[in-house]
């Protein structure tokens, strides 16, 4: 019976996120996810808050490439 409610709960909090977009956001929400109860709260934000801070402070410092192709210089014979 308790698994059940636990069950319920995490549904709960998983469709309040949006979808993941990118990979950078995959590994961002991952970090954020991961460092969220190590990270000291002096100021009694809340959990929900301090993840936002970690999941935006990795989308910005992480590089910004989207599909790019790598070019590739061919030889001319």
């Amino acid at each position: 019976m308790l698994f059940l409610a636990v069950a319920g709960l995490s549904g709960a909090a998983r469709a309040e996120e949006p979808p993941i977009t990118s990979v950078q956001d995959a590994a961002c929400r991952a970090e954020a996810k991961a460092k969220v109860f190590s990270v000291p709260d002096p100021l009694n934000l809340g959990l929900r808050e301090i993840g936002k801070q970690l999941y935006f402070g990795c989308m910005k410092r992480a590089p910004h490439r989207t599909h790019q192709k790598a070019k590739r210089r061919y030889r001319r014979r």
